[in-house]
């Protein structure tokens, strides 16, 4: 179930996973959260942001030039 979601529309790289980063933090361990962005290195960034930090990235999606992510977090 998602307990936060969070809009990064309109920002670019690095913005959307230096402010997913943030936004994570707090967050417990196994929380899922859903981001959307629309910055075109997106899919690339959320991908790599989440094998480096370790979450997982449950599901991805682009609708509309919108990318949405799915991301439990998996470490503190």
């Amino acid at each position: 179930m998602i307990k936060h979601i969070f809009d990064f529309t309109g920002l670019k790289c690095p913005l959307p996973v230096l402010k997913a980063r943030r936004a994570l933090k707090p967050l417990e361990v196994g929380t899922i959260v859903l981001i959307t962005a629309d910055d075109p290195a997106a899919m690339l960034d959320f991908q790599h942001f989440c094998e480096t930090a370790g979450h997982e990235l449950i599901e991805q999606s682009e609708e509309d030039s919108v990318f949405s992510f799915k991301i439990c977090k998996n470490t503190p």
